[in-house]
């Protein structure tokens, strides 16, 4: 087989591995603690909403038939798009049209479409990178410019410990630069794997920065405001005709739809369009019919069911998952991240003798999936002990795997450093 590029670019990369990890958790491996992947909790009171908009679908004509046998236009479902300009209008206190708005295959898809656009040479010869102003950031940009070497730069951020046990990452702004190589800026709000939001004023900044360096701030809000507004601070929701807000239908309780959501400026979306044209013919309908339904009335429904069910629910699933691994990593020193938003724990173990993808490793041989730190930091230049001390638990999961999964952390762990 002809060894291209990007055929290289796909091998042991660690999203697939994460992926991996989570189909085979979910549909092979019934004793497998899954505190690795993304997957969303499954949330009884949502998954009664999501039952009821598809009975209703059901019910209604020939609705059903319509959304599996045509084709949506290579935007995206009209109706969805429709109403999202509305509630997005509200919410974000800027006038948008459906020509801000498109429809992708899923968040993954957006990102590739959109670092493919700004990375890579440029006229002139000159070759564009993505910068990531704070990391870790999440596992499944780095691997999608196969095409661009080096492809991302990235910045350290700085630590502050909080507490005896709680740290937080700060965007370094000190060294941050967005120099004449870049090509767009891009930022997770809240930042997946660390659960970390940066301020309303440190967002602010960057715009500002990104802005005066004429390149676009992507920021990705697959968990945070306006929906599914899985954070537990002030994260205030905005947007410019610089910035590029990607969102979700996936943590709200959707991912197998498959549906992600990008806001920028026309001509971009006009790009995004014609990306979905030629690799997807459209995007899927499923997900944008069902979801349509909840966005009635200036989206009322979907707004309620993340204030009363999803945010609460995830919130109280970090408070526990935050006091048992106090119980569980007892003597061993271990600092969390704050949990601002998301539905993840980042894990730091300050000077383990092992790496995290060796903890990685010992946890799979005892059924508990996590994600090894070292895959978070596309970009980063040069030796930094620290990514190699952290691990991602998601508390997402099922609370007696929580349990056990986050026991099995502990043990392995205090193993790790008795073994010094």
């Amino acid at each position: 087989m002809h060894d291209s590029e990007f055929g290289r670019a796909a091998r042991d990369s660690g999203i697939l591995r994460l992926m991996d990890d989570l189909g085979g958790a979910i549909n092979r491996d019934a004793g497998v603690q899954m505190l690795g992947g993304g997957n969303p909790a499954a949330i009884p009171a949502v998954e009664k909403v999501f039952r009821a908009e598809m009975e209703a679908m059901l019910a209604d004509g020939r609705a059903f038939e319509r959304m599996v046998g045509n084709y949506d236009s290579p935007q995206g479902n009209d109706a969805f798009i429709e109403a999202l300009a509305e509630l997005l209008s509200g919410a974000l206190g800027q006038p948008l049209t459906r020509d801000n708005i498109a429809v992708t295959n899923g968040s993954q898809a957006a990102f590739g479409a959109l670092f493919n656009m700004f990375a890579g040479r440029a006229r002139g010869g000159k070759v564009k990178k993505i910068l990531l102003p704070m990391t870790p950031e999440y596992i499944g940009y780095a691997d999608l410019l196969p095409g661009v070497r080096h492809g991302f730069t990235a910045a350290r951020p700085r630590i502050e410990e909080l507490d005896d046990w709680r740290f937080k990452y700060r965007l370094d702004f000190e060294r941050l630069r967005i120099g004449d190589d870049i090509g767009a800026v891009c930022i997770s709000r809240p930042t997946n794997p660390s659960g970390n939001v940066i301020t309303d004023d440190e967002l602010a900044r960057l715009r500002r920065m990104a802005r005066e360096a004429g390149v676009p701030l992507i920021v990705d809000g697959a968990y945070g405001p306006p929906f599914p507004g899985i954070v537990f601070t002030r994260a205030t929701p905005c947007w410019d005709e610089n910035m590029i807000l990607c969102l979700s239908l996936s943590k709200l309780g959707m991912p197998g739809a498959r549906t992600g959501i990008v806001v920028a400026r026309p001509e971009i979306i006009a790009h995004i369009t014609e990306s979905n044209a030629i690799f997807t013919l459209a995007p899927g309908r499923f997900g944008p019919s069902l979801a349509a339904r909840l966005l009635a009335n200036g989206g009322e429904k979907l707004t309620a069911l993340c204030a009363q069910h999803i945010t609460p629910y995830y919130r109280e699933r970090s408070r526990r998952a935050g006091e048992l691994l106090r119980e569980a990593a007892h003597g061993v020193p271990l600092r969390v991240h704050a949990s601002e938003g998301a539905i993840f724990l980042w894990l730091w173990f300050p000077g383990m003798p092992i790496s995290g993808d060796a903890l990685y490793r010992r946890l799979k041989r005892r059924g508990v999936l996590v994600v090894a730190g070292e895959h978070f930091f596309p970009g980063l230049k040069g030796a930094w002990r620290h990514r190699e001390e952290c691990i991602r638990v998601t508390f997402a999961a099922e609370a007696a795997q929580l349990e056990r999964g986050i026991a099995a952390i502990g043990e392995e762990a205090r193993r790790a450093y008795a073994a010094r």
